[in-house]
Order: C-alpha cells, then sequence, then structure tokens
C-alpha cells in the first residue's frame, strides 16, 4: 500500500506541461469550477466537506490545519492546557470582522452555543463541541474552555469550526446566510452572492489579518459534470478545476494549455452495511424476493464481502492508478493509523467459504445505493463492487442518486448496503471512530453517521477511554485498537483512498492539500 508519506513526495508536486497559455480572464479575478456545491453558506449547518470548504473563503477558525493537516495558529495564537479539564486559548489581537468590528471572545462563546443548535443539521457541529461544558470569557483576548473531563483533542476540534459574529449574527438563522444577511467573517474573502446552480462570488477582504489572496475577485461555479469542467478549464471559462476525471488526466498532460496538480487525499471510501435489524429492506432472495433474515448481521458475511473486492483492480482500472487500497481510517504513516493494519486481500473462495460458513453458501440479493458524481468514478466504483460480489453469489445491483439524497435516506436508515466516503476533519480517527462506528448515541453525540447501526463494545470503550486519555502514546494506542476491532469486525469495509487531481490554465499552481479543500488563497500564478 502507497503510504501517507511515499504518496506526498511522489505525487504532490506540479505536473507541468506545455508552454501556451489561455485567453483568460483579468489576473486578479480567478475562476474556480467545483464538483459539488454546497449545502449551505451557514458554516455550522452541516460538516460536509464542500461546505467546510466555502466556509473557509469568508470564516476563520481558531486553530487552522495547514496542508498536510498539522495543526497551525488561527484565530487563536496559542491553546494550552492549564489543567486537566481546562483549556486557555488566546487570541490573535487585532483581528477584526468584515463590518470593522473587533474580535472578541465573546464571538467564540456565542459561535460555540450556535453550533451544536443548528436545526435540522444533516450532520452537527454536536459532536466536536459536545465535550466543551462551559466557555468562560476571560478577557476580549482569552477564553478558557472547560471539559467535564480530560479531553486531549480539544486544539484539534478548535480546527473544525468557523467563528462567526455575535454581533452581527445574533437572532439569525441558516436561511439568512444563504441568502448572505448573515455573512459576515474575518476570512481572507468577503461573500458577495450564491447563485444556486450557478455561481458564488467573493471579493478580496483588504484588512484581512493574515497574508493578502493574490485575486481581487473570486467566482466559484459548481459543475457536478466531469466532461463539463474539463471542457470549461479548455474552453478557457475557468482557471482551475477540481477532480479532474481520470479517465482525461493522461490527455491534460499532453496540453499545452494545461497544468496539472496531484497529491494524496484523506478521503477514504467506504461500504456501510445494516448489520443491526433482523430484516433489512434491500436484502433479498437471489429472484429479488424479500427476506425475513438478514445476513449482514454475520460478521462472516461482511468479510466475505470485504474478500471478495479486488481493490488493486479498482485502483489501476477504475480510478486509473489514482488512489490506493484502504485498509483503515487514515493514510499510513499519520497519527494513529495502525501499523497492524494492511488492506484485505482479494480471496473470492475464501468469500464463499465464509458464505457458507455462514448458511449463506446458496447466496442472496443486495442493492448498493451510492452517490453519482460526488466522489471520483463514485458510479463506477460502484458497479464495479457490484459485480464481484455477484461473482461469489451476492446478487447485487446498484442504485445511484445525488450525495444530498443518499445521506438524508442512509441517515434514516432507509438503506442496507451503501458506498460514501469520509476523510478525517480532525487528521486522526476519532472523529470518524465516533461518527461511523461508535454505536448510535445521541445523548453523547456519538454515532450520528453510523448508518449501518455497528456497535461493538470493544470499540465503543477504546474510544471513549481514547478521547478523555491525556497522555499522547496510550491516546494513540487506543485510537489504533478502536480502528482495528472495526476491521476484526467489519463495521464498515474499507475499499480505498483518492488521490486529488487539480487542473490548472496554464501559469497558475497550486498547493495540493490532503483534505481535498480548493482555496483561492493558496493558487498562484507560477514563479
Amino acid at each position: 500500500m502507497l503510504t501517507f508519506s511515499k504518496a506526498m513526495r511522489t505525487a504532490a508536486a506540479a505536473l507541468v506541461v506545455g508552454t501556451a497559455t489561455f485567453a483568460t480572464a483579468e489576473a486578479a479575478d480567478l475562476r474556480v469550477a467545483l464538483k459539488t456545491e454546497p449545502s449551505s453558506m451557514d458554516p455550522h449547518f452541516h460538516v460536509f466537506s464542500p461546505n467546510i470548504m466555502i466556509g473557509m473563503y469568508t470564516f476563520d477558525k481558531l486553530v487552522n490545519f495547514d496542508e498536510k493537516m498539522n495543526l497551525v495558529p488561527g484565530l487563536a495564537t496559542s491553546w494550552t492546557a492549564t489543567d486537566d479539564r481546562t483549556w486557555e486559548i488566546k487570541l490573535r489581537p487585532g483581528v477584526r470582522f468584515h463590518d470593522g468590528t473587533p474580535l472578541s471572545g465573546e464571538d467564540v462563546k456565542f459561535t460555540i452555543a450556535r453550533a451544536v443548535s443548528i436545526p435540522n443539521s444533516p450532520s452537527s457541529y454536536e459532536r466536536f463541541l459536545k465535550p466543551i461544558t462551559e466557555v468562560e470569557v476571560v478577557d476580549p483576548t482569552t477564553v478558557r474552555l472547560k471539559t467535564a473531563a480530560p479531553f486531549p483533542l480539544i486544539p484539534r476540534y478548535l480546527a473544525t469550526f468557523a467563528i462567526v459574529s455575535k454581533k452581527h449574527a445574533e437572532n439569525l438563522q441558516t436561511a439568512d446566510y444563504n441568502t448572505g444577511k448573515a455573512m459576515m467573517g474575518t476570512g481572507p474573502f468577503k461573500f458577495v452572492e450564491w447563485v444556486k446552480g450557478d455561481r458564488i462570488v467573493f471579493t478580496r477582504n483588504d484588512a484581512y489579518w493574515g497574508a493578502k489572496a493574490p485575486w481581487d475577485k473570486v467566482t466559484l461555479r459548481p459543475m457536478g459534470s466531469d466532461a463539463v469542467r474539463v471542457a470549461a478549464l479548455l474552453a478557457g471559462d475557468v482557471d482551475v478545476v477540481e477532480q479532474v476525471p481520470t479517465t482525461d488526466i493522461a490527455n491534460l498532460k499532453s496540453n499545452a494549455k494545461v497544468s496539472l496538480v496531484q497529491g494524496p487525499s484523506s478521503m477514504m471510501i467506504y461500504l456501510a452495511m445494516d448489520s443491526n435489524r433482523d430484516a433489512s429492506p434491500f436484502v433479498t432472495d437471489k429472484q429479488g424476493r424479500p427476506l425475513d433474515k438478514n445476513p449482514l448481521k454475520d460478521a462472516r458475511v461482511r468479510r466475505a464481502i470485504s474478500k471478495a473486492i479486488n481493490r488493486e483492480v479498482i485502483v489501476d482500472r477504475v480510478m486509473e492508478k489514482n488512489g490506493f487500497p484502504a485498509g483503515q481510517i487514515q493514510l499510513d504513516g499519520t497519527f494513529a493509523a495502525s501499523p497492524k493494519l494492511k488492506p484485505e486481500a482479494f480471496d473470492p473462495d475464501g468469500a464463499r467459504k465464509l458464505l457458507a460458513e455462514a448458511g449463506w453458501g446458496d447466496g442472496f440479493g443486495l442493492t448498493l445505493h451510492a452517490s453519482k458524481n460526488h466522489y471520483v468514478n463514485d458510479d463506477k466504483v460502484a458497479e464495479t463492487i457490484a459485480q464481484m460480489l455477484v461473482r461469489v453469489g451476492i446478487a447485487t445491483k446498484v442504485e445511484t442518486m445525488p450525495s444530498a439524497s443518499l445521506f438524508s435516506r442512509g441517515t434514516k436508515l432507509e438503506f442496507s448496503f451503501l458506498m460514501a466516503g469520509w476523510g478525517s476533519n480532525t487528521g486522526e480517527p476519532s472523529e470518524v471512530l465516533a461518527g461511523l462506528l461508535h454505536t448510535n448515541d445521541p445523548d453523547k453525540g456519538l454515532g450520528g453517521a453510523n448508518r449501518g447501526r455497528f456497535s461493538n463494545k470493544e470499540l465503543d470503550t477504546a474510544l471513549q477511554q481514547a478521547l478523555v486519555t491525556v497522555d499522547k502514546t496510550k491516546h494513540e494506542q487506543l485510537l489504533m485498537r478502536a480502528t482495528e476491532v472495526a476491521r476484526e469486525n467489519d463495521g464498515v469495509i474499507f475499499v480505498h483512498f483518492q488521490t486529488n487531481t487539480w487542473g490548472l490554465r496554464k501559469g497558475l499552481t497550486l498547493t495540493p492539500r490532503v483534505d481535498s479543500y480548493t482555496l483561492a488563497n493558496v493558487v498562484s500564478e507560477a514563479k
């Protein structure tokens, strides 16, 4: 398996080709084609990568991640554990919101209260903020966060949510962000407009506390179709496109008008299975008739599905070598990635044997629900997995839909078997373990994205202990163990990590990010 460090060394550099340039817009304007449009401008509405990325244009976080997901100062210049249950945050002096209002501790306190109470959130920030039991504003630039128990991940969790203005946002709702009324941040760009389905426009914040963006105006245009994005780049209608389709990479490398930038992604594609209900809505016999028994409850069946998947074929042929097989939540070599876990070996005979041992030697039927045009080649990957399962006796068909429908219906537990992706927002596995694999426990803010209702006491215990263990070595070992338990029981099936590929007009370059975000302030004219 390609490790994080090796992938970063070999793939992060720009692939510069040719010498010609586009006839393009003025250099001070940047036009970007997005793969997926955000669901809201409200930075707290939905823990969803497109929303998080868009929020980083207008808003700032207390702590930031660099391109490799290392922690760096943001609105906070320091974060210090003064005792086991208290973190003191020092705010950057002199920061102002776009309307000129100074940033203060009251904005931080207001933000934390707001972010956990957004109505109808498809995926809430509560899991990042639940450990904080009290926010004490000591003075305008000092905030103390109290936790009920020791919580070593506070600094990483502070890098997940945007800070909004109490003065400007108090009593405003998500709809007010979508119209622009509430879009008042401290970030590098000022919000201009969102014309849903067409464009999101920003202008540079010349009073930004950090490095000034090199663009006066940025226009983000949602283009879900891979072909449309590439055509727009080649026509000179946009300057940057994200998620270049794998089928076009070879041709674009030889095109004199284009530069490509590639880098490894933390986005892990996985399969979630209904391992809880006695009968499941899309589990049938091989003739398509409903079954009153759910084979996915049996860990042997889940392992058989994993063994039936040829990850190397998916990466080499479907992804055209733009990815690498996954054996766990994290990229190899990153914090709390278990050295014991390698991708499941392709073993169709072993899969058939396990199915027979579990009493399903004659097979059964499944529907795999997946997104279309959200992850790289998601519909093709789903179809390939279905074909592999058919070969071991599981009659599998595929139904694809827009990602918003997939997540919404999946949260309502409407599916038996679904394919989705998750890139850790914290640069370590606890967030994914807590959201995707911990037993569903709304009172604790855990298991909110556990759409198969997998439950394992050992995993829950290891994760909960990790979340209150300050000793870094023990903390990491507990996270590794929780990940290993998930793999041993196939709570979800890890399939592959994506590779990020951006296409740029000749003369531009960008810094590739593991989190896949396309940020205008890291796009610049190549030197």
